[in-house]
């Protein structure tokens, strides 16, 4: 019986469904050609001869290729477009269509056959199976010798490309998943027309040319079988004797499995999630045990489950520093043994023998318990005497009394006992690292005279200001001796003049390096006192450790041998192409001379300064020094002063952002500076809040920095100023800005992000009585927070919908949800905006609430409450009023409560968390 491969356009199933069909009642015989009605050639009237050849070639050998037979109608070798079968034939008609013919296929229509005669497969009925999609660009059939390609040992890769002017690309990736039988292995591997003598390899990906084809002899690959003797058998049978019979699984939170440390803050509480299961119907019980770097013993709390295996457990991290725990589970007899008992009574069964089990495993329990547990094992032993002249029923009474059940538990006879094979580290660090408001401001500009450089005792009196403006950290860049060598001038220029300063980068001079002061500061006696005075104000002063050299630094004449030499001699400078920076070099961190002593050196620089009352520092560009000194630098300060923050100036990929919070940085300045549309702001917090990094990635929002004039913020009305602050006072628990934002600073060079006249190369003098000043603004958004718990974490975090592209509305709630705000920012710092904006549900579960009971909302600063009644709700702002608005929300009093959550389900807020 013949197929209808002649109408097949090489993309549509159903050339396969009808080859199943026809090879159940017989052979299927393929025809390239129609024997009656249009011929091939009809399909393309205008085409160029080289295209209806190879339309005509590959029409032939996929005929070839898939029939049990094949029937070629006269002419088709020559591509005569005369009908075969036509009333009308005309013998004259016909001899001029042969002698008119554009092309001859007699030799490939002998190929072919020869090929057939040649391949026992393609006389059987075997299976066809379409390994690509209907779409796809290259199609791909497997063919197999019988009924089923699965139990076949040899089958025929067939490669067709349906289009004649394009090549195409043959993926095996797109093809080969799934594939029947496992044929895996071609020959020849390259995709050549007609199969090889080769041996077979893996199929790689080829090409095949316009209205190309290729078929390749197909083989399955050899499984892979386990490499084992006698003994191996032996052994891998002792591993599964010795197996953990109890399964532990999804441990949450963990970074990557528990190879970095998950971030919290004193004083949080831990919630550890695990999937805990095992064989059967048996109890299990579990615990999460822990302890910190400096313990030797494990702590441990019992897990409590929940449905689908589920299991939880909390601890209160009460000490700050490196932490452990790890999670445990055995199988616990006497549940088991009370609840079978319990269902055996209520279906009127006897459970005499089962009370005998019963006393025979608490004697169990008594034998293996721990000898030194005197307390323990006296308890027991007076209950299991109890127990065993006891009467039937005050046996069952004793069976599911509590002091039993805790007895035995008390023993810690642990039948089955799993450990995880991983154990979970935890950074407990102080608040600061989670919420800090910064502000960064250059010492030496202190002075308010463009003429003098300022001095600490100038910052002391600055520092009501700053406080004025509710900010708890004040941020220094580099204070130390600044080199004259290539020094650069106003606006990065390369010559200097003999007045200017410098870049406070180009760390070091013949006065000192890491570990000195700029003398024009002060002293180390008169930056102590300034530490002492920030204090009193509730400042605490973070400097900027910046691994950079002038080539006057000390180092260079005391330790040559830790830099990088060019062969002429000369000091290799800092270079980020095509940016460079003459006045600084770089330290080489695996130098031969380098090893360890620089890593000590820098380590010391740091602890110096720790000495000195410092416990925060900002690190400059930690992306272009060595992952591994920086890992092995902060845990060795935080191993000595646990209380340090190291904050991350890594403008960088997010991959290596992310490693570093890994390996220890506490916080990190983030892509919020070019964030600026609502769509992108939801996405990069959902990223930040949802994804993993919530576990180990806490954002500093900077709205500027010495080097970063945003273009949102040059030039723009003071109102933008308002909004960028509140965006990050109100998103991230941490946050900052560089003075000068707060008068509106914002004078670009050309075409540029970075400041005119910065201040990293000169003194500045502002007028902080400017008309434009926001700190009233800026005090607010900080009140804010520091009466907001929620406002004191990236975390617990919900973007609301709004109707508006220009407002982004948020509510962020603490994990018991007894601090909740609502927040609208208007993105327009033009224009007034309103939006109408709807609640999740969510918000009124939080509460314990019966979905849309009215809540009692009080905005900051306003005199009176108001109640919102239901999900939607309206604002309007405007920027010249108060671009944002800040709402805390509470339950009404009468709001009907709803039923009362599991405490489990503060899990979904377990990020709330430092």
């Amino acid at each position: 019986m013949f197929s209808s491969v002649r109408w097949w356009d090489l993309h549509a199933p159903w050339f396969v469904d009808e080859h199943r069909l026809l090879r159940r009642i017989g052979s299927p015989i393929a025809f390239p050609d129609a024997i009656d009605g249009p011929r091939l050639a009809d399909n393309w009237h205008t085409a160029p001869d080289e295209t209806v050849a190879r339309a005509y070639h590959r029409a032939l050998w996929t005929a070839a290729a898939v029939g049990t037979g094949w029937l070629v109608p006269m002419g088709f070798e020559l591509g005569v477009a005369l009908p075969l079968m036509a009333r009308d034939a005309d013998a004259a008609r016909y001899r001029a269509a042969l002698d008119d013919a554009r092309f001859d296929l007699s030799g490939a229509i002998a190929d072919a056959n020869a090929w057939r005669r040649a391949t026992p497969l393609a006389a059987e009925r075997g299976e066809i199976a379409q390994l690509s999609a209907p779409g796809a660009r290259a199609t791909a059939l497997l063919r197999g010798m019988g009924p089923s390609l699965e139990h076949d040992d040899t089958a025929l890769l067939i490669a067709l490309n349906p289009d004649l002017d394009a090549p195409t690309h043959v993926d095996p990736a797109t093809i080969l998943p799934g594939v029947p039988g496992g044929f895996t292995h071609v020959s020849p591997p390259n995709g050549a027309r007609k199969p090889a003598h080769a041996a077979p390899v893996a199929l790689q990906a080829f090409t095949l040319e316009p209205g190309g084809y290729a078929l390749l002899d197909a083989r399955r690959a050899p499984p892979a079988l386990a490499r084992t003797d006698v003994a191996g058998e032996r052994t891998a049978l002792s591993a599964a004797l010795a197996a953990d019979r109890i399964a532990i699984e999804r441990v949450e939170p963990a970074v990557d499995g528990g190879r970095f440390a998950i971030k919290r803050v004193i004083g949080e509480t831990l919630v550890v999630h695990a999937s805990i299961f095992t064989d059967g119907h048996a109890h299990l019980a579990a615990a999460l045990q822990w302890r910190a770097d400096d313990e030797d013993t494990w702590r441990e709390v019992p897990f409590v489950a929940e449905p689908n295996d589920r299991w939880h457990a909390r601890i209160t991290l009460d000490r700050l520093g490196r932490h452990a725990f790890r999670v445990i589970a055995w199988r616990d007899d006497w549940a088991s043994l009370v609840t079978d008992i319990a269902k055996k009574r209520a279906a009127g069964q006897d459970v005499t023998l089962e009370l005998r089990e019963a006393q025979l495993l608490l004697a169990t329990a008594l034998k293996h318990a721990d000898p030194f547990d005197r307390q323990a094992r006296t308890r027991m032993e007076q209950l299991t005497a109890e127990f065993k002249d006891a009467s039937p029923d005050d046996r069952l009474a004793l069976l599911g009394a509590p002091a039993l059940a805790d007895a035995y538990a008390a023993l810690r006879y642990r039948p089955f006992v799993t450990h995880d094979d991983a154990v979970y580290p935890v950074d407990v660090e102080r608040r600061a690292a989670r919420f800090s408001s910064w502000y960064e401001m250059f010492p030496r500009s202190a002075s308010n005279d463009p003429h003098r450089h300022g001095t600490f005792d100038d910052v002391i009196a600055q520092l009501p200001r700053i406080r004025d403006m509710g900010f708890d950290v004040l941020y220094f860049p580099p204070i130390h001796p600044i080199g004259t060598t290539a020094r650069k001038g106003r606006n990065n220029t390369l010559k200097a003049g003999p007045d200017d300063v410098g870049s406070p980068y180009a760390i070091g001079s013949p006065e000192g390096g890491h570990t000195a002061v700029h003398p024009q500061l002060g002293t180390l006696a008169s930056f102590r006192t300034l530490v002492d005075a920030a204090h009193a104000q509730g400042l605490e002063i973070a400097l900027d450790f910046a691994i950079q050299c002038s080539p006057d630094h000390p180092w260079l004449a005391a330790h040559p041998g830790w830099f990088a030499w060019r062969p002429d001699g000369s000091l290799r400078y800092a270079e980020n192409p095509p940016k460079r920076y003459q006045d600084i070099v770089n330290p080489d961190f695996y130098a031969p001379d380098a090893l360890p002593d620089l890593w000590v050196a820098l380590r010391d620089a740091v602890l110096f300064w720790v000495d000195a009352g410092v416990r925060i520092f900002r690190v400059d560009n930690p992306h272009t020094k060595p992952l591994p000194f920086w890992a092995w630098m902060i845990a060795d300060v935080r191993g000595k002063h646990p209380d340090v923050v190291f904050l991350s100036e890594a403008f960088t990929r997010p991959g290596m952002m992310y490693r570093l919070a890994k390996i220890g940085f506490s916080q990190s300045y983030t892509y919020f500076t070019w964030r600026e549309t609502k769509r992108e702001f939801i996405d990069y917090l959902t990223e930040l809040t949802a994804g993993p990094a919530r576990e180990f990635f806490r954002p500093n929002f900077f709205v500027n920095t010495p080097d970063i004039n945003p273009r949102h913020l040059q030039n723009a009305p003071r109102s933008q100023f308002v909004i960028r602050a509140a965006l990050a006072a109100t998103l991230a628990g941490s946050w900052g800005l560089y003075s000068g934002f707060e008068i509106g600073e914002s004078a670009p060079l050309p075409d540029s992000e970075e400041y005119a006249d910065a201040e990293k190369y000169e003194l500045r003098v502002r007028d902080w009585r400017k008309a434009a000043h926001i700190g009233g603004e800026v005090a607010r958004l900080n009140r804010a927070r520091r009466d907001h718990p929620a406002l004191q974490t990236h975390l617990g975090l919900t973007f609301v919908d709004a109707d508006n592209d220009q407002v982004l509305v948020f509510v962020k709630a603490t994990p018991a949800h007894d601090s909740v705000v609502a927040v609208a920012i208007s993105l327009d710092p033009w224009h007034p905006q309103a939006a109408n904006f709807t609640l999740d549900a969510a918000l009124w579960r939080g509460f314990g609430l019966v979905d849309g009971e009215p809540l009692d909302v009080l905005e900051q600063d306003a005199a009176h409450a108001e109640t919102w009644r239901g999900h939607r709700q309206y604002v309007s702002l405007d920027p010249h009023v108060r671009p944002y608005a800040i709402w805390r929300l509470a339950p009404s009093p009468g709001a009907a409560r709803a039923e009362a959550p599991d405490p489990a389900d503060a899990r979904g807020h377990s990020g709330a968390h430092g």
